[in-house]
């Protein structure tokens, strides 16, 4: 586990603070329901999206439950392209990996594509222990490290940020990395790309090792894949001597006609493009083109745990679209910094806990960060049942017992939840396991309904302060149908 997002605070008190926030949240619902709107138009084009969707989930499941053999070949087929593989348990033995790679090299400065896993691992953190600085090449990235800032969206890590705030952070923040952003900079688009292309020119052209990540590794030929939107990526991938990519054993794909399926569903399901710009692809090194060393670091961090789960192991087919942040009203309204993780949103809420496990409060609260709407299932283009798992992960939570992470064992207690929702619960249990007291129940409740309040009292009210309790009715279900289905001999 990287230590980067520990010690944050729980999902519900970080979204208390986040909730507040007024730009914040106006920000959010601007970029959220504008991307997703576009993508519906994408995606709507497509006749048969859902035999792609359909088609994507089994790729993954299968290629999931033969990962061992996909992953021997891709070593093999990597080795052989002149490359070199290296493998990485945990966040410690990656950041570890990479870190010696660069001393090898003897430099101290990187160009980075962007990369979720290594934003998992806390990568540029660990180099800079290490005096190495790391360069964000994505203009979001970018942003985000010059604000000295978390990302807080999967595709647009600065969505919490808008234009007037970024050109802030370029006016104050540029000239601390030796190019002031120009005179008079205005916070329109075009503008704010441009300053972005100007301060990274000279970058791309000096520094002599690059790190990214990839979205899809073929495994019968070694390839990586990376699709991108504004050509950093081709950059930083072609033009240093040495070039590190540290991926997730799940990005593995057998073939490389299975990439047809993705390259379909990706870029509709996160940018709204039928076809992302930039698709770079490589295989080990050539002479004469490209990086003269490939590195490819494979992380497991937890992703072998997440596996060994047969519910949540669906998390694994993720494709990092975000399609499920923009339609997630919980993340529209918290934010993604109030995840505690470099995946948030809904499929950050069930990843999070299986990759760390939910020995924390901050992890065992994500599970609950859902209303469980579906939405998030409905525009997955890979179908994962995020609902089902974060059914399934709050059981785990509610129960305890051991679980593993990293080969670390650690013994969880049954969530004990409050003293009042306690008594609560075994009364409604005594309740419904006694028909006679059900229907007694039952009676006394609709005798005395003008009586009831739509708020709790107590320990309840905090409750009731975002939701009302339903009114009681005349008469209930069964009084209505013993009347109206029974004849007169008393037989249905």
């Amino acid at each position: 586990m990287s230590s980067t997002f520990l010690g944050l605070p729980s999902f519900p008190v970080a979204a208390r603070e986040s909730t507040r926030d007024g730009q914040l949240r106006a920000n959010l619902r601007h970029a959220t329901h504008t991307i997703r709107a576009k993508r519906a138009v994408a995606v709507g084009e497509l006749s048969d999206w859902g035999e792609l969707r359909a088609a994507g989930a089994a790729i993954k499941d299968h290629t999931l439950a033969h990962l061992d053999h996909y992953l021997q070949q891709l070593e093999q087929a990597v080795t052989a392209a002149g490359g070199h593989v290296h493998w990485a348990a945990d966040a410690d033995e990656a950041n570890r990996i990479v870190t010696d790679l660069v001393h090898a090299t003897g430099e101290t400065e990187v160009v980075k594509v962007k990369s979720m896993a290594t934003q998992e691992i806390g990568l540029n953190e660990a180099l800079a222990a290490q005096g190495i600085r790391a360069y964000e090449t994505d203009l979001a990235e970018l942003i985000v490290q010059l604000g000295d800032d978390r990302p807080s969206h999967i595709l647009v890590p600065a969505i919490h940020k808008n234009r007037a705030e970024i050109r802030d952070i370029f006016r104050t923040q540029m000239a601390a990395w030796g190019r002031p952003a120009p005179q008079g900079l205005s916070d329109e688009p075009a503008a704010l790309a441009e300053a972005a292309r100007l301060h990274l020119r000279q970058k791309f052209l000096h520094t002599k090792v690059g790190i990214s990540g990839a979205n899809f590794m073929v495994a019968d030929t070694g390839t990586l894949v990376v699709l991108e939107s504004e050509g950093n990526g081709r950059m930083c991938l072609t033009l240093p001597e040495t070039l590190i990519s540290v991926v997730g054993i799940e990005k593995i794909v057998p073939t490389f006609r299975d990439l047809e399926v993705f390259l379909q569903t990706l870029p509709r399901s996160s940018t709204a493009e039928r076809m992302n710009p930039y698709t770079t692809m490589w295989t080990g090194t050539t002479d004469g083109d490209g990086p003269k060393e490939f590195h490819l670091v494979l992380l497991d961090n937890g992703r072998t745990d997440t596996l060994a789960d047969t519910v949540g192991r669906q998390a694994l087919r993720c494709i990092r679209c975000s399609a499920c942040l923009n339609v997630c009203p919980v993340y529209e309204r918290a934010g993604g910094h109030a995840y505690g993780s470099a995946y948030p949103g809904p499929i950050g809420a069930i990843l999070t806990p299986q990759l760390r496990g939910t020995a924390t409060e901050l992890d065992a609260s994500l599970p609950y960060a859902s209303s469980l709407c579906g939405a998030c299932y409905d525009v997955c283009p890979v179908a994962i049942d995020i609902p089902d798992i974060l059914v399934h992960l709050r059981q785990r939570v509610v129960e305890g017992g051991e679980t593993v992470r990293g080969g670390v064992k650690t013994v969880l207690e049954p969530a004990k939840g409050h003293t009042t929702e306690r008594a609560a619960m075994r009364a409604a249990r005594w309740v419904f396991t006694h028909p006679a007291a059900f229907a007694a129940g039952r009676r006394a409740a609709t005798a005395t309904r003008r009586l009831h309040s739509r708020r709790l009292p107590g320990p309840g009210r905090a409750w009731t302060d975002t939701r009302d309790l339903p009114a009681v009715p005349a008469q209930s279900f069964r009084a209505w149908w013993q009347r109206t289905h029974t004849t007169k001999g008393g037989t249905p």
